[in-house]
């Protein structure tokens, strides 16, 4: 069937359209084939198509028919290269992982399964999700579809834009610091960043521990909204899965909006994003939010505390590919010789850049000085928000201080390239959930986005605020 209209297409639509009998999942899922093999030569989102993708459709289709289909059953969508799919290769975008297959499924995998959604293929991203634009994959750069010549963001750039190029009707990224949020911005869809704790963890590659989270990002708020409530169940796999007698959802609202004060001289921000966040604001306005100031003094310093925190924790989770137990191995004299060569080669200059950081941060005499430090300025900002959301039910910032910059623009500075994500770390700082909502377009036709942050489980108030703001 040629003529389904991928662009045009929601879950919903796809879901009524599948029980009516308007289309099969596999006329849907082989119309996304055909995209895919349309775009992705240029785009570079997908590392690989799933050989399965028939046998599942044809699973669906029988779900469909027997009357027991879900919202997600029969959808085609696209995984992070970092989530593991049971009998599948999983390379964490890079070498270092070689043909390396996965030996489980990853909750959210399983959950998905269970829906009988499609997993069409992998995708692209940063290698080891350490970077903000996806020109650290070992597999090559993701273009922006709105752009080729500019990135898609990262290091969820591959899901993204699988999203934004009409090949799937939603994707599965993981963020640490904004790695869906920022992409999402950059490439015109929806990205968010749930709860720490909301969705589990078990099966996900992990670079920051106490700040990894898997986000879906589909083209609307309320698509995202039914792949959260589908993947944010308790589980006992995740240490830090907060069971459901503990997520406080029901927040009185009061249509209020904090706008952090510093931000709204502009300084740092591009003057397009600076104009398209006011417009933004009075858009809230008229739909009767009351848009307030309010004080973070602390949130300035999220960036400076993430900088020391990930790589603390990215060097020790890194520790484990030793050439030994799986991926990429390269003979030495002895066994020290074997694994330096194994990870000199394996690991690409931005993880190598950040292990070494991390390392140093942790070591004798600098802990203190760094990591503990860090530490207690996480708890300092993480009761800075808590104390703002007693007076507003959100805050809002733009999701980017830019557009979506150049291929090759910022990957030799990457204090530059840091940058990127100074309004979409203080929510991973603090653990609460952000969404980033397509809010418009620059003079050169390439996508903005905006950004909503609530209070622990607030996810409820993301949605509702997000579904006004897209009308």
């Amino acid at each position: 069937m040629d003529n389904i209209d991928l662009k045009n297409l929601t879950i919903e639509k796809a879901h009524e359209h599948l029980i009516k009998g308007d289309f099969s999942a596999k006329d849907l899922m082989e119309s996304c084939l055909r995209v895919i093999a349309e775009k992705n030569k240029d785009i570079n989102a997908f590392l690989e198509i799933y050989s399965d993708v028939l046998e599942q459709a044809k699973k669906a289709d029988e779900i469909i028919k027997n009357g027991k289909a879900t919202l997600l059953t029969g959808i085609p969508f696209a995984i992070k290269d970092n989530i593991l799919v049971e009998g599948k290769k999983v390379s964490s975008g890079s070498k270092l992982l070689g043909d390396y297959k996965a030996t489980y499924d990853a909750t959210v995998t399983r959950l998905l399964k269970d829906e009988g959604a499609i997993f069409i293929g992998r995708t692209n991203m940063d290698e080891f999700a350490m970077g903000s634009s996806t020109e650290n994959s070992a597999f090559g750069v993701t273009k922006n579809p709105h752009d080729l010549s500019r990135v898609a963001g990262g290091s969820s750039g591959g899901s993204v834009a699988s999203v934004a190029m009409n090949s799937v009707l939603f994707a599965l990224g993981s963020e640490t610091g904004g790695s869906v949020r920022q992409p999402a911005s950059f490439c015109g869809v929806v990205g968010l960043k749930p709860t720490y704790g909301a969705v589990s963890r078990y099966g996900l590659f992990s670079l920051g521990s106490s700040l990894d989270q898997i986000g879906p990002t589909a083209k609307s708020v309320s698509e995202v909204e039914v792949v959260f409530n589908v993947i944010s169940k308790y589980d006992k796999m995740d240490s830090t899965s907060i069971p459901e007698n503990l997520r406080n959802k029901d927040k009185k609202q009061s249509k209020k909006i904090g706008v952090i004060k510093d931000l709204m001289t502009g300084e740092g921000m591009d003057k397009e994003v600076f104009e398209n966040f006011n417009q933004s604001l009075e858009k809230l306005k008229s739909l009767g939010y009351e848009i307030v100031d309010v004080d973070l003094p602390l949130a300035k310093y999220s960036l400076a505390v993430y900088y020391i925190l990930m790589p603390a924790e990215a060097s020790t989770n890194l520790s484990r590919f030793d050439g030994i137990r799986y991926g990429l191995s390269l003979d030495g004299k002895n066994s020290i010789e074997a694994y330096n060569k194994t990870r000199g080669a394996g690991f690409g200059k931005e993880a190598r850049r950040r292990i070494i950081l991390g390392t140093y941060v942790l070591s004798h005499g600098y802990y203190d000085a760094y990591y503990n430090k860090a530490i207690k300025v996480r708890k300092m900002i993480e009761n800075d928000f808590k104390k703002v959301f007693e007076s507003v039910d959100a805050i809002v910032t733009p999701t980017s201080p830019f557009p979506a910059f150049k291929i090759g623009e910022k990957v030799n500075d990457p204090l530059q390239m840091y940058l990127s994500d100074i309004f979409t770390v203080p929510a991973n700082i603090a653990g609460i959930p952000a969404i980033s909502i397509p809010s418009g377009m620059t003079k050169e036709n390439l996508p903005l986005g905006i950004q909503f942050m609530a209070p622990h489980f607030g996810e409820n108030i993301l949605f509702k605020i997000g579904k006004e703001f897209e009308k």
